[in-house]
C-alpha cells in the first residue's frame, strides 16, 4: 500500500525513507488520521517530511499524485450535520456570481434601509429580500460580491462589507508554548533586536583569569550587560479571517511577551478606528480611544501591526465603513495618524505574500504603511526587524 506514492515522492527529490513509510502505514492501521484526503495530507506530511523547507515540494508532489481524490477508499463516511446543511444552500456558477451587481456603498446602505422597512417575513434562497442561502445583498449563508450579513453564520466567502450583529472575539493567549522551529528562530532575532545596553555585570571567566594571574588575590572583572531597552506598541487584528491565523499569532505574542520588557498591546478588528481594546470579552464596555493610545506612548515606541489586512476596501476608505459599527472617520485616517506618530513601524501579515497583489484592501494598507508590510514568516520577520533597527539608528 502506498508504494507508488512513496516512489512518486522520491521522483520529486524528497528524502523519504522506508522507515518513515512504515510509520505512516502503522498510523493508518491504528486509525490515527481520518478518512478525508485533507487528514491524510496532514498526517503523511508529518510522517514523511522532517524539514519545513521541503513543504512546498511535498505539496506539489502530493497534489499531482492525488489529483481528484477526495477521500481514502474503503472507509465509511459519516457526514457532519453542518455539511448536510451546507448542501442545502444555493450554489451559484462563476458566471452567475460575476453577473451579480455591486451596488456601491451609498446605494447599498440606502437599499438595506428600504428593504428593512418593506419586508414583513422570513425569506430563503432569494435574490432581493433579507434572508438566507440566496444571492441577495442582505442576509447570511449565501453569496453576493458586496453585501451586509444579517444574523446567522457566514457562508465562508468573506465578501460582506458590514455585519449587522454583535460579534465576539477572543484574546490571544500569551502562555502558548513556542512549538514551531521557525518561531524559535524568530525569537532569537527578536532577542537580538530587543537587547542593547551599557549596564555592567560580573564577568565570571574574566574574574577567574584575573584572580589566577594575581596569585589568588580576588580581582573582580565587570563587563557591559546587554539589556532590553526597546519599547514596542503592538496592535493585533482578531476575529473574522484572522481566526485562520490564531496559532501563529499566539506564538508571536508569546515570544514578544517574553522578550520585550516594555511591551504594550491592543486589539482591533480588520482596521483601526477611533477605539481599540485590551480584553476582547469586555470590548463593548472598556473601549480605549485610539487618540489616548497615541498620547500615552511617545514616538520612541516601535509600532507593529499584526493582521491580514483582508477586508472590504470600504472599511478603510469610507466613513461608517467599519463592519460592525458606524465610525465617524475612515480607517485610513486613523492608520495615517498612527504611522505619522510612530516613525519606526512595520505591518506583519500572516497571509502569503504571493496573494497580496490580488487583494485590494492589502494593497491599500500596504500603501498607507509606506510599503512597510512584511509576511509573518522567518524571512519577513527578519526584514521587518532590520527596517525597525534602521529607524532606531536614524532616530
Amino acid at each position: 500500500m502506498l508504494i507508488d506514492f512513496f516512489l512518486h515522492l522520491k521522483d520529486h527529490k524528497l528524502p523519504v525513507s522506508t522507515k518513515e513509510l512504515l510509520t505512516l502505514l502503522e498510523g493508518l492501521q491504528a486509525n490515527v488520521c481520518g478518512h478525508s484526503i485533507d487528514d491524510f495530507y496532514v498526517f503523511s506530511r508529518a510522517c514523511l517530511v522532517k524539514d519545513e523547507t521541503l513543504y512546498d515540494r511535498f505539496d506539489q508532489a502530493f497534489g499531482s499524485y492525488f489529483k481528484g481524490v477526495t477521500e481514502i477508499p474503503g472507509l465509511e463516511v459519516d457526514l457532519p450535520e453542518e455539511w448536510l446543511r451546507a448542501m442545502m444552500k444555493r450554489h451559484l456558477t462563476p458566471e452567475q456570481k460575476a453577473a451579480l451587481e455591486k451596488l456601491g456603498w451609498d446605494k447599498l446602505m440606502e437599499e438595506f434601509k428600504k428593504r428593512l422597512e418593506e419586508q414583513k417575513g422570513r425569506h430563503q434562497g432569494g435574490s432581493k429580500w433579507v434572508g438566507s442561502g440566496g444571492s441577495s445583498p442582505f442576509g447570511n449563508s449565501g453569496y453576493h460580491p458586496e453585501g451586509i450579513r444579517v444574523g446567522g453564520p457566514s457562508a465562508g466567502n468573506r465578501t460582506a462589507v458590514k455585519v449587522w450583529e454583535q460579534r465576539e472575539y477572543r484574546n490571544l493567549d500569551d502562555t502558548v508554548e513556542l512549538g514551531t522551529r521557525n518561531i524559535k528562530v524568530a525569537l532569537r532575532r527578536l532577542r537580538r533586536f530587543a537587547r542593547s545596553g551599557a549596564a555592567e555585570e560580573l564577568d565570571l571567566d574574566g574574574t577567574i583569569a584575573a584572580t589566577a594571574r594575581n596569585a589568588g588575590w580576588l580581582d573582580l572583572m565587570m563587563r557591559p550587560e546587554r539589556h532590553n531597552s526597546i519599547k514596542v506598541l503592538m496592535f493585533f487584528d482578531v476575529g473574522g479571517s484572522m481566526d485562520d491565523h490564531v496559532k501563529i499569532c499566539e506564538e508571536l505574542f508569546s515570544a514578544c511577551r517574553t522578550e520585550f520588557k516594555h511591551l504594550e498591546y491592543y486589539y482591533f478588528h480588520n482596521c483601526v478606528y477611533d477605539w481599540v481594546w485590551k480584553d476582547s470579552h469586555l470590548r463593548h464596555k472598556e473601549r480605549i480611544p485610539t487618540l489616548d493610545v497615541i498620547h500615552r506612548y511617545g514616538a520612541d515606541y516601535k509600532l507593529i501591526f499584526v493582521g491580514d489586512a483582508t477586508m472590504s476596501p470600504y472599511e478603510i476608505l469610507h466613513q461608517r465603513g467599519a463592519i460592525d459599527y458606524m465610525n465617524e472617520e475612515p480607517g485610513a485616517v486613523w492608520l495615517r495618524r498612527l504611522f505619522d506618530a510612530y516613525p519606526g513601524a512595520a505591518w506583519l501579515n500572516p497571509e502569503p505574500e504571493r496573494l497580496w497583489e490580488y487583494r485590494h484592501s492589502i494593497r491599500i494598507v500596504r500603501d498607507l504603511a509606506g510599503e512597510r508590510m512584511y509576511p509573518l514568516t522567518l524571512d519577513g520577520l527578519g526584514r521587518a526587524i532590520r527596517q525597525l533597527s534602521r529607524s532606531q539608528r536614524h532616530a
